[in-house]
């Protein structure tokens, strides 16, 4: 188990480089020598692994020492706050980003529209599309009018700042947002959205070589220069980042450690609970962290747990566990912020999972108080005579195991080769660990 975790932990942290290779001779045969140009590729919806990626390619180029990165895009959209990220990034690059929507049949939808009016260098290839960026809630809900209008006045502004860089059309920016406006990529360079349409990637990059622009904050236009195309392909790490940082697999994840956890609390002695709620619960607050979670949420849902914990040692009538639900329901609702982030979680997902949750620890928590009633010890002494069932034998050593014993998981010691469930009869411990035997009538 500790290994498969490990393993896991590593790949989430990027154990590794991706791999790179360099496009065929003949693609880049026409184009002027250089160092290089890296090419990543943004596909699917924008999320935290859009940005890791995007981040983890700039490094590398700079690394490489390459003259320019390629960035293919093909997205339907996706987070707000990741995008604005991502074109901080790209405003920053000490080399120019050039920026293609790629394949034919692709689009740069919402965010990915956004992405290419940031970009030193915009092109499409023939037959795909650009536009439709109103800013919406990620459930899909509607919002309010206040918050639409906000949301809309907000992007709008910052679209209109990116289109002045770069000399784009100012009016374009705008109907992308405020009328969720879509063109083909013909249309787009008539109306001077970008900057480029061709049949094939290989046109775009000649077409970029030793065009002027503006990188950062120098004084003086820089001259794009491209070199012989280098492909970073994504590796594990980032489709495990895809992964976890979809919110609702994050949520899941979270919720489904903590009532693990809770097992392993009312049920000491188990051991794969807690060490598997302790590892996803690590991994989901890594994936809360890149989603950028609003802490007051993420407090509420611990909360909720301590108050299903407290219900173990108070006699609250039910009232602490109703309160544990509650928690649930409230962090979940605010755990995300639309308004900021652009991402949020359906109610068809909070109220189930929440109520699911604060129902089973509730069972639990009855279950374990009814069996610590029943048992009435105070300690090892009291357990002595009382029979037990065998639930795991060592195979190394089968004098030794797992026993039941009163609802309770304990580890034995025996005086010969136990079976499992066989009944055993406590006579004794040393430590943690007690001592067994067959019973006289048996």
């Amino acid at each position: 188990m500790s290994w498969v975790i490990g393993l896991l932990g590593l790949a989430f942290l990027g154990l590794g480089s991706v791999p790179s290779r360099a496009e065929t001779p003949a693609a880049t045969a026409s184009l002027p020598a250089g160092r290089c140009t890296l090419q990543i590729e943004v596909a699917g919806p924008i999320g935290p692994a859009s940005l890791d990626l995007l981040q983890r390619g700039l490094q590398r180029a700079n690394e490489a020492q390459c003259e320019s990165l390629l960035m293919l895009i093909n997205t339907p959209g996706g987070s707000l706050q990741t995008t604005r990220m991502m074109v901080e990034e790209i405003l920053n690059s000490p080399i120019p980003f050039l920026c293609l929507v790629y394949p034919s049949g692709g689009h740069a939808g919402s965010a990915g529209a956004i992405l290419l009016q940031a970009c030193h260098v915009s092109g499409a290839v023939e037959a795909t599309n650009i536009g439709a960026a109103t800013p919406i809630a990620s459930t899909g809900e509607e919002l309010s009018d206040d918050l639409r209008k906000k949301l809309l006045n907000d992007t709008r502004s910052w679209v209109e700042g990116l289109t002045k860089l770069r000399k784009r059309s100012e009016k374009f920016g705008q109907d992308i947002i405020l009328e969720a406006k879509a063109v083909s990529a013909q249309e787009a360079l008539k109306l001077g959205a970008i900057d480029f349409v061709g049949r094939q990637k290989q046109d775009f990059v000649e077409f970029a070589h030793g065009r002027p622009t503006q990188i950062r904050d120098a004084k003086t236009e820089a001259v794009v220069v491209v070199g012989p195309v280098e492909i970073w392909e994504p590796d594990l790490r980032h489709r495990l980042v895809s992964f976890f940082t979809d919110p609702q697999t994050a949520y899941m994840l979270f919720m489904g450690s903590l009532a693990l956890l809770y097992y392993e609390i009312t049920h000491p002695g188990l051991m794969v609970p807690g060490v598997v709620g302790a590892a996803g619960l690590i991994m989901s607050l890594v994936s809360m962290h890149k989603l950028d979670v609003t802490w007051g949420g993420l407090l509420l849902l611990l909360l909720g747990v301590a108050l299903m914990i407290a219900e173990l040692f108070v006699a609250g009538f039910g009232i602490l566990g109703v309160g544990g639900v509650a928690c649930f329901v409230v962090g979940s609702m605010i755990l995300f912020d639309p308004a900021r982030t652009g991402v949020g979680l359906p109610l068809g997902v909070i109220i189930p999972t929440s109520v699911g949750l604060g129902l089973i620890m509730l069972l639990i928590t009855f279950l374990a108080v009814k069996t610590r009633k029943v048992q009435k010890r105070g300690g090892f002494d009291d357990m002595m005579g009382l029979k037990g069932k065998v639930v795991e034998v060592n195979p190394q050593d089968p004098r030794e195991g797992q026993i039941e014993v009163a609802g309770e998981i304990w580890h034995f010691k025996c005086d010969h080769p136990a079976q499992l469930g066989e009944q055993l009869k406590v006579v004794g411990h040393k430590g943690l660990t007690v001592q067994a035997e067959k019973p006289k009538e048996q």
